[in-house]
């Protein structure tokens, strides 16, 4: 298992953006974390391993009924204390 990080760009902030990631990741198991960064983009934060990382990707992709995602990067970070759920950051 390892910790990713990935940056939602495209219309990903006053969307229902965050939520709708979070009642995805909790459904299928994920633990991390999302919130908004300043410059409007979305920072996802989870475990995972690679080949989770790509059903995560998808949940990032298809976001909320409203939103656009226009692109997702994530990159491996260092691990940390586990997380125990998947939440939304404020």
């Amino acid at each position: 298992m390892k910790r990713y990080r990935c940056i939602s760009k495209g219309k990903v902030q006053g969307v229902w953006y965050r939520r709708a990631i979070q009642e995805m990741a909790n459904a299928t198991g994920f633990k991390g974390y999302v919130r908004n960064l300043p410059d409007g983009t979305v920072e996802s934060v989870v475990d995972a391993d690679e080949t989770s990382l790509e059903t995560f990707k998808k949940i990032l992709y298809e976001g909320s009924p409203m939103s656009a995602v226009l692109e997702v990067v994530c990159e491996e970070v260092a691990s940390g204390t586990p997380f125990e759920s998947f939440e939304v950051v404020r």
